[in-house]
């Protein structure tokens, strides 16, 4: 088991970005990677409230963790601090032993100059998960975070 830590600047206030942490339709579109689909299964957003997701690559030959090409994965929320913390605890719905066990995954928001400095810390990573997927699949979800909270910019001069 190991741990991951990225971080990324939000141009949109905290309390924008954790109404997206806690909200099921916003979940479903920005925490999955850009090559896989999102279903929200469950999603009770207060403390001890459980939820469920199934990630599912897009391409035929993705491999899921859970069955065919799907990732499914259930937890529960420990901790909300509103507009400063999310720490949630989650494991997938395997029958692996490689990926059994339970993660934890920390949202941080802290304010930063021009909107919010998110930190998503994920702790009891299996080994069989390469470091370098969990984090590129980190900086997608809060690419697609960043897509859905930021302010639509317009072009210069309208």
């Amino acid at each position: 088991m190991y741990s991951t830590q990225i971080s990324r600047r939000i141009n949109a206030a905290r309390g924008v970005v954790y109404r997206a942490l806690l909200d099921a339709e916003a979940v479903a579109r920005w925490r999955v990677p850009s090559d896989m689909t999102s279903v929200v299964h469950d999603f009770d957003a207060r403390e001890g409230g459980a939820f469920r997701v199934s990630l599912t690559y897009d391409a035929p030959d993705g491999a899921g963790k859970t069955a065919g090409s799907t990732d499914t994965y259930h937890g529960r929320f420990l901790r909300l601090v509103p507009d400063e913390q999310v720490v949630e605890e989650l494991e997938f719905e395997t029958a692996d032993p490689a990926l059994g066990g339970t993660m934890t995954v920390t949202t941080t928001l802290t304010d930063a100059p021009g909107g919010t400095d998110v930190t998503i810390r994920h702790e009891g990573i299996p080994d069989v998960i390469p470091a370098a997927d969990n984090e590129a699949g980190t900086r997608m979800a809060l690419t697609a975070l960043a897509d859905l909270v930021e302010p639509a910019q317009s072009p210069a001069g309208d």
